[in-house]
Formats: structure tokens, C-alpha cells, sequence
């Protein structure tokens, strides 16, 4: 027995296949925007703003998609993550933040959908439990390569202004395009 959808249904799914490979895209070109910090193994970059911009134009569902999209093409070797790409970029030190992108996604796409009424400081709110699911994973993973007593300078601390900066840009930019998008 095969299911066959009407047409409009699939069009609808080709069109979300389509935004969620676009969406992938821009987080691999988002990860080549680098900083390295020298006292620590994970480098500043533009993935977590691209991941608010999709979650506060997208919605939960088809932001946790792209994510997950950009995921397994890093899973499967393309270069797409700023370490790479492979298994290794995983089981490595950043392996926490890059599943914590799934939680940042949803969490951001969730809080936006329900505050969209509310403006750029529901928004900035929303952002910054996004960042918070996202830190709860990454440290904790990192935690294991540099131990507790190092994690917050190593993988909180150094990225906390920038992430500050791009939540704000992500909120304006969610509240003046998010109409049109």
C-alpha cells in the first residue's frame, strides 16, 4: 500500500526540503566566520546567529529541520561545521554545542512563534534561553575535555559578548523581516 499525498501537500514538503537545505547552507557558510580564542578549543562563530535567524523567521519546525539538515551533512564529512566535518567534529570538544543548535532551534522557534505580537525584547528574551539551552549542552560536553574548573573560561565566558551582540542583531532583524519572510 502506498500513500499518496495530494498535490498540494507535496509541494508543500518539496518547498520545506528546499528551505531546510538553504537553511543548512547558510549555517555552513555562517560556521566559516570564525574567531579562535586562544585559551580554548571552541572558536566564536556566525552558526548561532544563523540558527536564531531561521528559528525567529521559521518557527520550530522548520529551523530544528535545517539544523538537523546541517548536522547530518557534517555527520556524513562534508565541511560544513568551522572544525570540519565527520565524526570527529562530534566526539571533539565542540560536539556539545553542535547538538545544542537542535535546542537552540526549537526553543528559539517556539518562544518566537508565541511572543511574535510582542516585539524585538520578547524576542531578546526568547534569544536568550535559546542560548542558555544551547550553553546547558555544550558546556557539559565540553566540561569533559577541560574539566569543570575550566569550562566557564573556555567555553562560556570568551562568547557571552559576541553572543549578546548577535541576539540583538538576530531580534532587530527577526522584527523587521519576519512580516515579509
Amino acid at each position: 500500500m502506498t500513500l499518496r499525498l495530494p498535490a498540494w501537500e507535496r509541494t508543500l514538503v518539496r518547498s520545506d526540503l528546499w528551505l531546510a537545505v538553504i537553511g543548512s547552507g547558510l549555517l555552513a557558510a555562517l560556521a566559516r566566520v570564525q574567531v579562535p580564542v586562544p585559551w580554548s578549543p571552541v572558536p566564536i562563530t556566525g552558526q548561532t546567529f544563523g540558527v536564531l535567524l531561521l528559528a525567529g523567521w521559521w518557527g520550530p519546525r522548520l529551523a530544528v529541520t535545517s539544523v538537523a539538515a546541517y548536522l547530518l551533512e557534517g555527520l556524513l564529512g562534508l565541511p560544513v561545521f568551522a572544525s570540519g566535518g565527520g565524526l570527529a567534529a562530534f566526539l571533539g570538544p565542540t560536539g556539545g554545542y553542535l547538538l545544542g543548535f537542535l535546542a537552540m532551534a526549537w526553543v528559539a522557534g517556539w518562544l518566537v512563534q508565541r511572543w511574535s505580537r510582542r516585539g524585538f525584547w520578547a524576542y531578546m528574551l526568547a534569544f536568550a534561553l535559546a542560548e542558555v539551552a544551547l550553553y546547558a549542552l555544550g558546556v557539559v560536553w565540553l566540561a569533559g575535555y577541560v574539566g569543570w574548573s575550566r569550562v566557564w573560561a573556555a567555553g562560556v565566558a570568551p562568547f557571552l559578548p559576541g553572543d549578546t551582540f548577535k541576539a540583538v542583531l538576530a531580534a532587530w532583524l527577526v522584527r523587521e523581516l519576519r512580516p515579509r519572510i
